[in-house]
């Protein structure tokens, strides 16, 4: 097994080839500083060439960009055998690496290109003489590499065995399809670097059935100097093999050097998150939303006796914080837990009674968040743990066909009362828009963003079920979470913002 590993990014190549992904420009741009100055993954491949204006614009940027940074040579383009068209694309753009797709197994030569071997290896010569001639560097994709050494191995010995003194930086062998299991890979690659020691090989996992990391980790133990990730694992299909699994099982499992920065990790799978709209995951190993959080009350009692529960992947590697749910699973060691992070404390009595009622209310599928807490306890013990500095006193929602709804808002601030009108696309954007006038104008205050917000109601559909309504707040940078539970949408809404509101009055304290 080789000491340091190259990792190749292929997050705005392969990734944009998820259905219903496509970056703008800007993100591709922005999404490429990312992944070469957060991260620092050692390249990326950034598009395929000919596919339409729009990528030519993007990758001429980012070209632009690189070379202004110097990490032009680790911006890579997908290109084809295609005597110089893609080559031409390429460096028009201002790129300097092509990554050529070939055919890696004899079907694919045979019955998509309808040429035989000699005369598919005849034109990738041609192909890399026009490239040296261009200064534009090769590495060779071995497309379908995982079933031709599965059903044509001579083939695929006798391709490399060709272009093995041909000027390739790399050669690119991919599970196309996603076929092999761990011992596949590990075998296939190992025969691969025995017999061409002197080349650089890497492996471009897909994930048709969940194993593209475990074959990642085999073809690393086989040799290989380069693995293709994406972030949050995009891809055709079942996507390509995640880079922050990548990244974990290369740093604990094999002990083997690689450039990434991993606190960097979460920030970026965000990023994308917010750019393709497609969600990671809660139980997503390393960047879900719930895998750093304990939810049984044991393993919190754990963690408070020399951290019992705790393993390698710690969140802190990550940019993250460990936390710990709140349900019908919570114990007292959870709750405490959750306490201490606010700074409140309990005795030993009221902490039973916050318990129980946590669990009552986990009983009834109401989800339970840490914000959440003050309120249960005043509610429970009867008294406030949060002053209540802000309170609704009054307020008129008017819906009528044709007309936008209006909200006439009264408040109070710190004793003082204040109201406001406005008109919103909807009742509780009317109301929003109106108490932001009150902090905004009236006031003189900045006021949070929203930035999302989700309704849910318990299993049923029942029109009188309760509506839990979760919205998520960014104020000075920090985000977090408030909830409102009622029976209608929109009141729900407008508890979560009254909390939303105490909570910012608590700190400004």
């Amino acid at each position: 097994m080789i000491q340091q590993v190259e990792i190749l990014d292929t997050t705005l190549r392969d990734g944009e080839q998820t259905s219903g992904v496509s970056f703008a420009v800007r993100e591709k741009l922005s999404l490429a500083r990312l992944l070469l100055e957060e991260l620092r993954v050692n390249r990326i491949e950034v598009a395929s060439a000919r596919v339409s204006e729009g990528e030519f614009e993007a990758v001429r940027r980012i070209a632009q960009w690189a070379t202004e940074r110097s990490h032009i040579d680790q911006v890579e383009v997908l290109g084809f055998v295609d005597r110089g068209i893609s080559l031409k694309w390429i460096a028009d753009t201002g790129c300097r690496v092509i990554n050529l797709l070939t055919k890696g197994s004899l079907r694919h030569c045979e019955l998509q290109l309808r040429k035989t071997p000699e005369q598919h290896i005849a034109d990738i010569r041609e192909e890399i003489a026009r490239a040296q001639a261009m200064g534009i560097a090769v590495n060779l994709y071995l497309e379908d590499w995982s079933n031709g050494m599965r059903f044509s191995p001579d083939y695929v010995f006798a391709m490399v065995d060709a272009l093995r003194s041909e000027p390739i930086r790399r050669f690119m062998i991919p599970d196309t399809l996603g076929v092999l299991d761990p011992d596949q890979c590990y075998a296939f690659c190992r025969q691969m670097v025995e017999r061409y020691p002197e080349l650089h090989f890497d492996f471009h996992a897909h994930n048709d059935y969940d194993l593209a990391v475990a074959n990642v980790m085999a073809a690393v133990k086989a040799g290989v100097q380069g693995v293709h990730t994406t972030v949050n694992g995009l891809g055709e299909r079942a996507g390509n093999a995640p880079l922050s699994s990548v990244v974990a099982v290369l740093n604990d499992h094999l002990k083997v050097k690689n450039s990434i920065d991993e606190k960097n990790i979460n920030h970026v799978s965000r990023m994308v998150e917010t750019y393709t709209g497609i969600h990671i995951p809660t139980n997503e190993p390393v960047v879900g939303e719930n895998v750093f959080t304990q939810c049984a009350g044991i393993h919190a009692d754990g963690d408070n006796k020399d951290n019992l529960y705790y393993n390698d992947l710690l969140p802190e590697r990550f940019g993250r914080v460990r936390e710990y749910a709140l349900g019908k699973m919570s114990g007292k060691a959870n709750i405490r837990m959750n306490l201490e992070t606010l700074g409140i404390d309990l005795d030993e009595e009221a902490l039973g009674k916050v318990t129980e009622r946590i669990i009552e209310l986990g009983d009834k599928k109401q989800a339970v968040t840490s914000e959440d807490l003050p309120y249960i306890i005043a509610d429970v013990l009867k008294q406030d743990v949060y002053e209540s500095k802000v309170q609704i006193l009054n307020y008129l929602l008017s819906l009528a066909h044709g007309l936008r709804p209006v909200a006439t808002v009264k408040m109070q601030i710190h004793d003082q009362a204040y109201e406001a009108t406005s008109s919103g696309d909807g009742q509780y954007d009317a109301f929003m828009r109106a108490i932001r006038d009150i902090y905004k104008k009236q006031l003189g205050r900045d006021f949070p963003m929203l930035r999302n917000y989700t309704v849910s109601i318990p299993p049923g559909g029942r029109t009188d079920a309760f509506v839990q309504t979760y919205i998520t707040w960014e104020y000075r940078g920090e985000t977090f979470k408030t909830r409102g539970l009622d029976a209608d949408q929109t009141e729900a809404a407008i508890k979560a913002t009254l909390k939303m509101l105490n909570k910012l009055e608590n700190w400004n304290a």
